[in-house]
């Protein structure tokens, strides 16, 4: 088969990866932020725990406090789930590890995270980063997932977490979060595989709202897995098992 030129530049500068590295995280279904409904909050203890105990996957965020410790916290600003103003980067670990949570448990830390996993299921940690300045971020993840032995990858919409994962812990996978929403044009495209070229990534995690992809099918063929959130309906799921490999889901019971 003739490849097109951004074939060609796919295979030159993000290889098909070893499609090993991925299998090691499982074949079960994510949990979106843990399993939160009847009161249970998104990325809380409780959620993990629901999670744990259906048998599932976790996918859950992290990004740094002020003093660099990897805090999972979805927002970048506390309000929506604790009610209080400000940051997250604004605030160290202790000062957040006191905030208590909407109805629930106090935030936690990702390595307090990883103790009550506990290798049990695997886990996708998406690390949250809006500009290039990752490597203290990214730092913090690492230094949270010494010795820890469970399945377990990291993946981010910024592609330079994946390059800094693979420069600096190789043998983590990594996965380059992708939504075509308003980037369906040509500059679209381009910045598509200008974040794979940069990434090289082991997975894709795509926007099943963007799904049939051109792109996604594409780095599919290729030997990249393909998960895809947030899947919430029956329509969505028959989407993602037509499409992707495997689903970051939402269940409101």
């Amino acid at each position: 088969m003739r490849l097109s030129p951004f074939g060609l530049a796919d295979s030159a500068l993000a290889p098909a990866p070893d499609r090993r590295r991925v299998e090691k995280l499982g074949n079960l279904p994510f949990a979106h932020r843990g399993l939160h409904f009847g009161g249970r909050v998104e990325n809380s203890r409780a959620a993990f725990e629901a999670a744990i105990a259906a048998g599932h996957g976790i996918e859950l965020d992290v990004q740094a406090s002020f003093d660099g410790e990897a805090m999972v916290f979805h927002d970048y600003d506390l309000l929506r789930l604790t009610g209080v103003h400000g940051a997250i980067a604004d605030r160290s670990a202790a000062e957040l590890g006191a905030i208590r949570l909407t109805g629930t448990d106090t935030m936690p830390t990702l390595a307090q995270v990883l103790h009550i996993v506990a290798s049990r299921v695997p886990l996708l940690i998406e690390v949250k980063s809006k500009d290039r300045r990752i490597a203290r971020l990214c730092l913090s993840v690492y230094r949270a997932l010494e010795g820890y032995r469970g399945p377990v990858g990291v993946m981010s919409f910024n592609p330079e977490v994946a390059r800094w994962f693979r420069r600096n812990a190789p043998r983590v996978p990594r996965g380059l979060v992708v939504s075509e929403s308003g980037k369906r044009g040509p500059k679209g495209v381009i910045e598509r595989h200008l974040a794979l070229w940069i990434a090289r990534p082991d997975f894709l995690a795509y926007d099943i709202r963007d799904l049939p992809s051109r792109f996604a099918a594409a780095q599919r063929r290729r030997g990249l897995a393909l998960y895809t959130w947030t899947v919430r309906s029956e329509s969505d799921r028959a989407r993602a098992a037509a499409q992707a490999d495997q689903i970051i889901y939402e269940t409101a019971r």
